[in-house]
């Protein structure tokens, strides 16, 4: 059944408001439109996504291969497009592994890299209560809530400095990545 037979049914089975022919075809027509657009975008999305994944595959693993296997790590075409490599970094911690990623990095001289937020959330008119907080709150019976992190691009600089050095880091605690990426810059 095609979407205006839908609405046709709907207003005579009294489900809508009666509306005439010329204005059911008027929205049947936008409605199927919609519809239609839709398919096309999911496919769009789909096709996107599929190159997007061939566009990684040859710029981080077939094109800088090829250039290792010749010695090369970056040249110039004739028309001044120039293609290098160079290596990239990626590193993230997730929940399952934050305490032993946060302990490692404590054990390891590199605490300054989490972030520490401690917040208890007051009352209207406990402005006094807020102000000697750190000294009664175990007293009070206030919960504070903690929240550790380390931002993901002071991790990914972390991970980079670390490597270049060639200090040893957890790969697998901090989920690091390192991997070569080539860049084509177009001539003047």
């Amino acid at each position: 059944m095609s979407i205006l037979e839908n609405i046709q049914k709907d207003s005579q089975d009294g489900l809508g408001v009666q509306v005439d022919d010329g204005e059911l075809k008027s929205i049947a027509k936008l409605a199927e439109e919609q519809t239609m657009l839709e398919a096309v975008i999911k496919e769009a999305e789909l096709q996107l996504k599929g190159h997007k994944e061939k566009l990684k595959q040859i710029a981080e693993v077939q094109l800088p291969e090829a250039l290792q296997e010749v010695g090369l790590s970056e040249f110039s075409l004739v028309d001044g497009t120039k293609v290098s490599v160079s290596s990239f970094y990626s590193a993230r911690i997730t929940m399952e592994n934050k305490e032993e990623a946060f302990d490692w990095l404590r054990k390891n001289g590199h605490a300054d890299l989490i972030k520490n937020t401690v917040s208890v959330s007051f009352g209207r008119a406990e402005d006094d209560t807020a102000s000697s907080l750190l000294t009664k709150l175990d007293e009070d019976g206030f919960h504070p809530e903690q929240k550790e992190w380390v931002e993901p691009m002071t991790l990914k600089g972390f991970v980079r400095e670390q490597v270049e050095k060639g200090n040893d880091l957890p790969f697998d605690t901090l989920n690091i990545y390192v991997g070569q990426k080539t860049k084509i810059t177009k001539g003047n």
